[in-house]
């Protein structure tokens, strides 16, 4: 049955934590890929991000709105919420700020590359913070993961500087996001969480705009640029949905593994609007990336056993 508190949803079981990452990763793909037209259509990036996260954020608030009970969000710790501000902070807003600061300054690979370690660092940290164990297996894919995304970004040099230092410096903070959230996914629904995310990270976004005086450039945004706007905040709000919930149901290390599967779909995106194939190293590295973490992904669901229901419970599919 399901309990009094809350509204029928997936089953939170590490099959579909498994799924949903893979979800996560395919909109991940589609949304750099439209993205990277998108964000040329505004006048400055701030703008851009700004206006795109608060789309997502009012979405994701209404969705929240509409699955969980009130009685679910009374029963949610109050220190719970405190640690949703913080991800809203660290997650929703200032590394969104480094990181397109630090694209306007870094070379397209070096940024491409530094971005794309998350997985690494989430790894790093979910062993000691969170109790995480990995594997021969995960290990072998994270090493395999590493090498591709290193064919894949290499050949066009890897440069350092103050660029690159905002970009790192954004996905450390989303590692650590990733880690306050997967403790926050114990107690609070992950329909609150991403809805705090962002909507917390607008509040902040707003602020920002206000202070360096850019908050004018949105009345001057034409029916166009609106599209672009309301578009990429339907693909991020996809995108939040499904991560926390998979993040709710799986390993952060495993999660964020699978999440590099997006690489691979973006460069497919890529391909057929342009018509070229990847030179061999690169498409080297996308193989490399698509097996590593398909495999991971197909590993954990054969290993997965459903834990036996007591009798009348709704089984876990």
């Amino acid at each position: 049955m399901t309990p009094a508190n809350t509204s029928p949803s997936i089953p939170e079981t590490l099959r579909w934590g498994v799924l949903l990452a893979v979800g996560t990763a395919l909109i991940s793909g589609l949304s750099i890929f439209v993205n990277g037209f998108a964000v040329k259509q505004l006048p400055d990036p701030a703008v851009y991000t700004t206006l795109k996260n608060g789309v997502a954020a009012f979405l994701l608030i209404g969705l929240m709105a509409v699955s969980v009970r009130p009685a679910a969000l009374k029963a949610i710790p109050r220190r719970s919420w405190g640690w949703l501000a913080v991800i809203g902070i660290i997650g929703g807003s200032l590394p969104f700020l480094l990181f397109f600061t630090g694209l306007a300054q870094a070379s397209a690979p070096s940024a491409a590359f530094i971005q794309k370690t998350l997985f690494i660092w989430v790894a790093f940290l979910a062993v000691p913070l969170l109790g995480e164990r990995l594997g021969l297996a995960q290990i072998g894919a994270l090493v395999v993961l590493l090498a591709g995304q290193a064919l894949i970004l290499m050949p066009a040099g890897i440069s350092w500087g103050s660029g690159e230092t905002l970009i790192a410096a954004a996905t450390l903070l989303w590692a650590i996001e990733t880690i306050v959230a997967r403790r926050v996914l114990k107690t609070v629904p992950a329909a609150v969480v991403g809805a705090a995310r962002l909507g917390i990270g607008l509040v902040v976004l707003v602020g920002y705009l206000a202070v360096t005086g850019k908050l004018g450039a949105v009345a001057a945004l034409g029916a166009e640029q609106w599209r672009w706007v309301l578009l990429t905040g339907l693909l991020l709000t996809g995108y939040v949905a499904t991560w926390f919930a998979a993040l709710k149901r799986a390993p952060a290390s495993l999660v964020t593994a699978i999440l590099v599967l997006g690489a691979p779909a973006t460069a497919a995106l890529q391909a057929l609007a342009t018509g070229a194939v990847p030179a061999f190293p690169v498409l080297a590295g996308q193989l490399l990336v698509l097996a590593a973490g398909g495999g991971l992904a197909v590993l954990t669901l054969r290993r997965w056993r459903p834990v036996p229901q007591p009798a009348g419970a709704d089984p876990a599919r």
